[in-house]
């Protein structure tokens, strides 16, 4: 092959490669809105609730619980002491988490049943602000601990605030919500994860 046949095909060979390259972003933009479309599709016709997002330590033993306690508050450190031999709900929230303010109810409510022991991780907050916090809302908890920096919360995998995991007494997780609960995740979720702990008929 002469010299100028070779010249020929370098045009055509840049040229595919840039065609390729100019393919790229179409290509991923479609994968992603294919994985959107699958989620909205799920969503919307099977009832799928998108906060239900499976966690890895779900029928694993609960970490290790040793947080300082909320200042001011009146009330214990969040040890392993105030889970153990409980149905324990724990619970993730921040004064500057405007969904945990919408789930607070919800927890007061549950709080108010007598079927759990209800303990807080408080996410990277400052006391001042977590106290005004349940003072304005009210306080469903057991036992608060702080978690200033986000490591506890990383040890329990917590995805976004607030998240709640259910625990049995035995220390075993057995049940995750991310996001404020809902009535369709009590129902769905929560509910029937406290009876399934507690030994009763799952309706």
């Amino acid at each position: 092959m002469t010299a100028d046949a070779d010249n020929k095909d370098q045009p055509k060979s840049g040229g595919t490669a840039r065609y390729l390259l100019a393919l790229i972003p179409l290509i991923v933009f479609g994968c992603i809105a294919l994985a959107v479309g699958k989620v909205m599709y799920d969503q919307e016709v099977h009832g799928t609730d998108i906060s239900a997002i499976p966690s890895a330590l779900i029928g694993t033993k609960a970490p290790k619980l040793a947080m300082a306690p909320l200042e001011g508050s009146n009330l214990p450190a969040l040890t392993d002491d105030a889970i153990k031999g409980k149905l324990t709900l724990v619970n993730v929230f921040a004064s500057w988490c405007i969904p945990c303010r919408d789930e607070h109810p919800v927890l007061k409510e549950l709080a108010k049943s007598g079927q759990l022991n209800i303990v807080a991780i408080n996410y990277k907050d400052t006391s001042e602000n977590a106290l005004r916090f349940l003072g304005e809302l009210g306080n469903p908890y057991n036992a608060i601990g702080i978690d200033p920096n986000g490591s506890a919360a990383i040890d329990w995998g917590v995805y976004g605030i607030p998240e709640s995991y259910l625990v049995s007494p035995d220390g075993t997780i057995l049940y995750k919500q991310v996001g404020p609960f809902t009535p369709t995740s009590l129902k769905e979720g929560l509910y029937p994860a406290i009876a399934k702990a507690q030994g009763k008929p799952v309706s």
